[in-house]
C-alpha cells in the first residue's frame, strides 16, 4: 500500500501514467489513443479516442460473475414497499426501458429530462439513457414549475419522464400536475411525456397524444435486448443543473469515460467498497451524490446499492440503522444535516441495531461541524469520514483515502486533497498562496481530473468565465468556498465566497431567490443572504422594500405580506428555497455605485461586525436592517 502523500504526488506529477493505471478498473470497448488532451486550457479531454459505456460497466460486465447477486434494493417507508433486483433482473428492466425510449424516438446524443421520485424506475430510466447514448438530465422533485421550465428550455429534451406522484413525510407530492404547469411555461417543451403511475393521483389529467403510460408501453417490450451504444470518452453522459450567482441555472455537463474511471477509482481508494458488498447512500437521485453514489459507482464496483424513499425519522429515528443491520451495509453515505436531525432524537435508536457491518460512514453536502462529527462517531462506534466535493467535481475533492492509507481523522475536517486534484488555498485579493492557519479560497490548478465537469451545457464561455476567471492573470478553478489548512495539512471548509448558499446540501443562488421574491406585485426590490443555521447549515433570509408601504402599518399586515412573499417563492422555485423570514425595510444598504452590501447584511444577521462601510450610500439603510433583525 502506497502512502497517501506518494499516491497524491504521483497523480499530479505523472497525471497520464497515474490515470492510465486507474483506467484499467473499467471496461473499454476501444482503448484510448491519448490519456489527456489539454491543448485548449482549461478544457481537459480524458482518455481521448477510448470508447466505453456507463451502462455496460454498471451492468453487462457483471452478469457472468454476479448475475444472481442483488444489484438494487429499493425500500420505501413512505408507501411501505420494497423491491429487489439482481444484476440480471436490473439489466432486463433497463433493456425494456431503453427499448421504450427508443420507440419514442430517443436517439444517441438527445436529452431526456427525468422528474421522478425515488423509485426503481428512476434507476431504470437513467441507465436506459446511458445504454442508448442519450443524455439524461434529472431534476430534483423539490423544484417548482418555473425552475423546471427553465431547465427544459436549456436542455431541449426529446422526451420527459415523470410519475403521477411521490410521497414525503406521508404526504403526496403531485409530480404530474407540476410537470403539466412547467410544460405550459416552457418555450421548447418535448412532444412526449412518459408517466409512471403509482396510484398516488387518481385525478391525474392526461393530454391525449402527448402523455404515455409507462406500464402500458412496457408490455410491448417484455423481452427486449438492446446492445449498448459505445461512446467516445468525452461525449456527454448527463446534464445536472446547479444554482449560480445569476438567475439562470448552470447545466453541469459530465463526460462518459473520465466519469466512469473516477467513480471506479473512488470506490477502491476512498469508499473501500468491494464487489459483493452493499452501499447505502441516503441522498436523492436529483442531486450529484445520487447520480454518483446511488446509481453509477456502486454498480460499476459490482456492489448492491440501496435506494431509499423516505426520511431518517419515519417510522422512527432508527430506520437507517435498521436498514444497515438488515442488509449488512458495508459503506454508508449521508449528509451532516441528516445527522443533526438524528441528534435531536433518542440516542437509544443508535444502540438498538447492530451496525458492526459498517466499515465507514461518509458525510458530505455541507460543512460538518466538530460537535456533530464527535457525536456520531462516538454514538455509532464506527469511523465517520467527512469529505467535500461539488456538483461540478462529480466525486470527492477533499477526503481521507483509507483505500490508499489509513490516516488519522480530525473531527470537522475533510482531511486532504484527493489524488488528481492540485488544490491551492489562495488569498482572495492577491491570488497568492496563503500560509497554514490563514483563510483562503479553495481552488484547483487545472487540468481538472477525470470525472469533473467538462463544460457548462451549450456554453463553453460561461464555463471559463464562471469558474476560471476569479484571479487576475491566473487560469485557476475556484470552488467559491473559503478554506483553511492547519500545520498538519488537514483542510477545513468555512463557507461560500459568493452569493450561493448551502441549505442542507442543496445549493441555492441568492439571485434566484431574489428574483422569485420580486415577482410578488408589492415588492420593489430585495436582498437575500444566507445565514448560519444550526440544523441545515444555512438558510435564506430576505430583506424587501415594498411598493405600497400602507399595507405594512400593522404587525398583521406585515405577517400577511410575508406569507404572500413566501408563497410566491414556493410557486416559482419550490419550498426548498423559502426564506427563513422576510424583513421589510424602506431601503437596502448599497455602495455609492449601487452594489447591494450583502456581506454586511449577512454579518449583521449573524451577529458579526459588518466590516468596512466607507462606501455606503446611506448609513440609515444598515440601521434599518439592525432594527428589523432586532424586532
Amino acid at each position: 500500500m502506497a502512502s497517501y502523500a506518494e499516491f497524491h504526488r504521483r497523480s499530479i506529477q505523472d497525471r497520464e501514467g497515474f490515470w492510465a493505471e486507474q483506467a484499467k478498473l473499467i471496461h473499454w470497448h476501444q482503448p484510448c489513443s491519448e490519456v489527456l488532451d489539454y491543448s485548449r486550457p482549461p478544457f481537459a479531454r480524458w482518455f481521448v479516442g477510448g470508447e466505453t459505456s456507463l451502462c455496460y460497466n454498471a451492468l453487462d460486465r457483471h452478469i457472468a460473475a454476479r448475475g444472481d447477486q442483488n444489484a438494487l434494493v429499493w425500500i420505501s417507508t413512505e408507501v411501505g414497499e420494497s423491491r429487489t433486483f439482481t444484476y440480471k433482473q436490473l439489466l432486463a428492466e433497463v433493456n425494456r426501458a431503453a427499448a421504450m425510449l427508443q420507440s419514442l424516438g430517443v436517439k444517441k446524443g438527445e436529452r431526456v429530462i427525468l422528474y421522478l421520485p425515488m423509485i426503481p424506475e428512476a434507476c431504470f430510466a437513467i441507465l436506459a439513457c446511458a445504454r442508448l447514448g442519450a443524455v439524461h438530465s434529472v431534476v430534483f422533485g423539490g423544484f417548482a414549475a418555473a425552475s423546471l421550465a427553465a431547465r427544459i428550455d436549456d436542455a431541449r429534451p426529446a422526451l420527459m419522464i415523470t410519475a403521477d406522484g411521490g410521497s414525503r413525510m406521508g404526504k403526496t407530492v403531485l409530480y404530474k400536475s407540476l410537470v403539466d404547469e412547467a410544460l405550459k411555461l416552457a418555450r421548447h417543451p418535448p412532444q412526449k411525456l412518459l408517466i409512471f403511475k403509482r396510484g398516488l393521483d387518481y385525478a391525474m389529467p392526461v393530454v391525449q397524444g402527448r402523455d404515455l403510460d409507462w406500464k402500458a408501453l412496457q408490455k410491448d417490450f417484455a423481452n427486449a435486448e438492446l446492445a449498448c451504444a459505445w461512446l467516445e470518452s468525452n461525449e456527454p453522459s448527463y446534464i445536472l443543473y446547479t444554482s449560480g450567482t445569476t438567475g439562470q441555472p448552470k447545466g453541469v455537463q459530465r463526460d462518459v469515460g473520465g466519469y466512469a474511471v473516477a467513480l471506479a477509482a473512488s470506490m477502491r481508494n476512498i469508499f473501500c467498497g468491494e464487489a459483493g458488498e452493499t452501499m447505502f447512500t441516503t441522498s436523492d437521485i436529483g442531486w450529484v451524490v445520487g447520480h454518483s453514489y446511488i446509481i453509477y459507482a456502486p454498480l460499476i464496483a459490482g456492489m448492491t446499492t440501496i435506494m431509499y424513499e423516505g426520511v431518517p425519522i419515519r417510522p422512527d429515528a432508527g430506520i437507517w440503522w435498521k436498514i444497515v443491520q438488515d442488509h449488512q451495509v458495508d459503506v454508508m453515505f449521508s449528509a451532516p444535516t441528516a445527522i443533526r436531525v438524528l441528534k435531536k432524537h433518542d440516542p437509544a435508536y443508535l444502540k438498538k441495531y447492530d451496525v458492526s457491518s459498517l466499515k465507514h460512514l461518509f458525510l458530505a453536502g455541507e460543512p460538518l461541524d466538530e460537535p456533530t462529527h464527535v457525536w456520531i462517531t462516538e454514538s455509532l462506534g464506527r469511523p465517520v469520514i467527512d469529505h467535500y466535493w461539488q456538483t461540478e467535481t462529480g466525486w470527492p475533492l477533499l477526503s481521507a483515502q483509507p483505500g490508499v492509507e489509513k490516516t488519522r481523522l480530525k473531527m470537522g475536517s475533510p482531511s486532504f486533497p484527493v489524488y488528481g486534484y492540485d488544490v491551492r488555498l489562495l488569498h482572495e485579493a492577491t491570488g497568492q498562496p496563503v500560509p497554514d492557519g490563514e483563510k483562503g479560497v479553495v481552488t484547483i490548478a487545472p487540468p481538472l481530473p477525470p470525472g469533473c465537469m467538462s463544460t457548462v451545457w451549450g456554453d463553453d464561455e460561461r464555463f471559463v468565465e464562471t469558474y476560471f476567471k476569479d484571479f487576475k492573470d491566473q487560469l485557476i478553478y475556484s470552488t467559491f468556498d473559503w478554506g483553511i489548512r492547519d500545520k498538519d495539512g488537514y483542510y477545513f471548509i468555512l463557507g461560500r465566497t459568493d452569493d450561493v448558499i448551502n441549505v442542507a446540501g442543496h445549493r441555492l443562488g441568492t439571485r434566484e431567490i431574489e428574483e422569485a421574491v420580486s415577482m410578488h406585485p408589492n415588492i420593489a426590490e430585495c436582498a437575500v443572504v444566507g445565514v448560519a443555521d444550526s440544523l441545515k447549515g444555512q438558510l435564506p433570509l430576505a430583506f424587501a422594500v415594498a411598493k405600497d408601504v400602507s399595507k405594512l402599518s400593522s404587525a398583521e399586515g406585515k405577517r400577511r405580506l410575508e406569507k404572500e412573499v413566501m408563497a410566491t417563492v414556493d410557486k416559482h422555485l419550490g419550498a426548498i428555497a423559502r426564506p427563513k423570514a422576510v424583513h421589510f425595510v424602506t431601503l437596502l444598504p448599497k455602495t455609492r455605485s449601487g452594489k447591494t452590501l450583502r456581506r454586511s447584511i449577512q454579518a449583521l444577521a449573524e451577529g458579526r461586525d459588518p466590516g468596512d462601510l466607507t462606501t455606503i450610500e446611506d448609513p440609515n439603510a444598515l440601521e434599518q436592517i439592525k432594527q428589523a433583525l432586532h424586532a
